[in-house]
């Protein structure tokens, strides 16, 4: 079974507009997924709806082996720890050391008491450390986290969501407030997490030759509807033009490939 299935998932919100319509893929444990489309597009909601931060309006999303749309909220609170999602403004508390927001990734395996009072394991913090000193921000490490460039913020959040140790981590826009060189250094910690760790990463970017360059697949997204869904080789420029709308195409058929 795989790791995550999205069937004919619908979103609508208040104002009535519908933001994803019949959306359905699946993923396999250890993919590295990139999501494109232009804004307006679905994604952010998309990943949103696959942990649940949203609620699901229509169709179903399983994520190892659970009915993520009925999980009340202990088990769904269970459930986030196997999935780590990473921001595009990072999501960081300012005030608090680069530690401490790493350690706050291990806040669903805690009381609430224990959170409040930030009783966190020895074996924890030496993780934090360790993961801190692979992504080279080790250093930092009792600094404030507003002290920090964009990209060494976004390191803190990679290594916020590694923490939990998830099967998959989903990321919305992580490079979208990075200059070139900081959104090399973040993809590449990406690429090498799903490369080395084997856990799957599902990324929402606006850069094409970025999706096509590390992603082992791309979905399309336009108007909420999937519109390709394929290996990053097989994006061709005419698939872009209809994901984009480039050249006016109107077209709501996924593209097979």
């Amino acid at each position: 079974m795989s790791l995550l299935t999205v069937e004919e998932l619908g979103k609508t919100y208040n104002s009535g507009t519908k933001v994803l319509k019949n959306v359905s893929f699946k993923v396999e444990a250890g993919e590295f997924v990139s999501i494109i489309g232009p804004s307006g597009a679905g994604k952010s909601t998309l990943l949103r709806c696959i942990n649940r931060m949203v609620e699901i309006d229509e169709g179903k999303v399983h994520f190892d082996h659970f009915d993520v749309g009925n999980l009340n909220k202990k088990d769904l609170r269970l459930l986030r720890t196997n999935i780590g999602m990473i921001f595009q403004h990072y999501n960081l508390v300012p005030r608090l050391s680069v530690i401490e927001n790493v350690l706050h990734g291990r806040l669903g395996y805690k009381t609430t008491l224990q959170g409040v009072l930030g009783k966190f394991t020895e074996l924890e913090k030496e993780r934090a450390f360790f993961l801190l000193k692979k992504l080279g921000i080790e250093e930092h490490a009792y600094k404030r986290c507003d002290q920090l460039s964009g990209g060494q913020q976004q390191r803190v959040g990679i290594a916020r969501s590694l923490i939990q140790e998830p099967k998959i981590i989903l990321c919305d826009e992580p490079i979208a407030s990075l200059d070139p060189n900081a959104s090399k250094v973040i993809m590449d910690h990406l690429k090498s997490i799903t490369l080395e760790l084997n856990i799957t990463c599902i990324v929402n970017l606006h850069q094409v030759e970025i999706a096509r360059s590390y992603s082992d697949r791309i979905i399309g997204l336009k108007k909420g509807e999937v519109v390709f869904d394929g290996p990053s080789h097989r994006l061709t420029t005419d698939n872009i033009d209809i994901i984009y709308g480039t050249e006016n195409r109107e077209t709501r058929e996924l593209i097979t490939v």
